[in-house]
């Protein structure tokens, strides 16, 4: 048993380092918040100058003292867990003699919850190289792929794997995980499983899931996925034929922008599928709803002297979290086209849920008009889910017979539906 509780205790050390850090940050950061609210309050309006966020004499002392011992603390509690962690890790190796012990993986609640902080301060975590950030990686069964050619052969041949010429690639959304396309047996004695496993037979595929920070800007995570794709098939055991994307929420996002940086070259040539599950194309409302708060401690007439501080509490979102204020735009705010349709880049497909019991009839009564007044599936609208917007030129244009719309289904349902595998499975199937 020892060795497998003081493996737990390395993992426990570096979420305490993460975790240490980012209080050190919030302290000094709600300081400098408070310094700025106590500077517009002592200084009266009209008075000469410009307000800096700072306070001057006793009162500026005060705060900068704050934020040095804060700052020292934690630096110093950091260094000390940085050092206490090797030895806490020292007996996972075994006894003399024996081979190691097989890293334990972290249990899947400590992994949600490093994933919904990223998704909330991902980006803040990376710039500030905190433990807690999470690195890209392509995944199976939480552990993830080496890409080099002999290690990756070697991996695959240790694990029994398979090596097929088709790959599906799973990418999860906005504060969630890669294990968390998994689903556990039902009450009536369905079994579990996971989409992935669950589409591989008909694909002939193996699947492999995207484990991103998904608090980072939807463009740098999109660049980071095609360097990855671009590795990964370049250390295939085996050439690839056919690679299929699918993104539930955000990943659907970062797919077409890995897809579009590499515009057409290498892996993305070999993409013949692109499927979006409620992908929020043109953004989501919670987003903008609490855009719409900052804007209003930022600028309300007669109190913005004052408020404009608080108005940073209201931007404690990530880089990608903003990013879903309007979905996926280029730099002149224009919606980021789809990739070109075949021969030269992917089928791509949409598929929405929504909470309502009927969705309008097929043909002529799919409207955008009929679609919006669909309550969506909970976090995405359907028309958002579907591409479609009521100014022309923003539109994304997937082709008819691609799209579908799948009635009492919320956001999270997409991923274990019965009837999302069902559908998938008619959209994918070879030939």
């Amino acid at each position: 048993m020892r060795p497998c509780a003081e493996r737990s205790a390395a993992i426990d050390t570096k979420d305490l380092r993460g975790a240490a850090r980012l209080a050190t940050d919030g302290v000094a950061g709600l300081t400098s918040l408070v310094e700025a609210m106590h500077e517009r309050i002592a200084k009266l309006p009209g008075t000469p100058g410009e307000l800096q966020g700072r306070t001057t004499g006793l009162t500026g002392l005060v705060y900068r003292s704050v934020r040095g011992v804060t700052r020292l603390a934690g630096g110093t509690l950091e260094a000390l867990l940085a050092l206490l962690g090797p030895s806490l890790a020292a007996g996972s190796e075994g006894p003399p003699g024996l081979a190691a012990a097989p890293a334990a993986l972290p249990s899947a609640e400590r992994e949600a919850l490093v994933a919904a902080l990223n998704g909330v301060l991902g980006d803040h975590l990376a710039a500030t190289a905190n433990p807690l950030a999470i690195p890209m990686a392509l995944r199976r069964g939480g552990q993830a792929l080496p890409l080099q050619a002999p290690a990756l052969a070697a991996w695959l041949q240790a694990r029994s794997l398979p090596a097929p010429d088709t790959l599906l690639v799973l990418l999860h959304g906005l504060c969630m995980n890669d294990r968390q396309w998994a689903h556990p047996a039902a009450p009536d004695g369905t079994p579990g499983g996971d989409l992935g496993s669950e589409l591989a037979g008909p694909l002939d595929a193996l699947p492999l899931y995207l484990h991103a920070n998904t608090g980072l800007p939807i463009a740098d995570n999109g660049r980071q996925f095609a360097a990855l794709m671009q590795a990964l098939v370049a250390a295939w055991p085996v050439p690839v034929r056919r690679v299929v994307l699918l993104g539930h929420s955000m990943g659907g996002l970062i797919a077409r922008s890995a897809l579009h940086q590499a515009a057409g070259s290498g892996w993305a040539a070999l993409c013949s599928d692109l499927v979006c599950l409620g992908s929020p194309h043109h953004g989501a409302p919670l987003e903008r709803a609490g855009h719409g708060v900052d804007w209003l401690l930022g600028a309300a007439p007669g109190l913005a002297r004052y408020t404009a501080p608080l108005a940073r509490l209201g931007k404690v979102r990530s880089a990608g979290i903003t990013n879903l204020r309007h979905g996926l735009q280029d730099a002149e705010g224009r919606a980021l086209p789809l990739p070109p349709p075949p021969p030269t880049g992917p089928r791509c497909w949409a598929l929405a849920g929504t909470l309502d019991a009927e969705t309008p009839p097929a043909g002529g009564g799919r409207t955008r008009q009929a679609f919006s007044r669909l309550r969506g599936d909970g976090l995405v609208p359907v028309a958002s889910a579907l591409g479609q917007h009521a100014t022309v030129a923003q539109r994304l244009a997937f082709p008819p017979g691609q799209t579908a719309v799948l009635a009492n289904t919320g956001h999270l349902a997409l991923l274990h539906s019965p009837a999302v595998q069902q559908q998938l499975r008619a959209w994918l199937a070879p030939g």
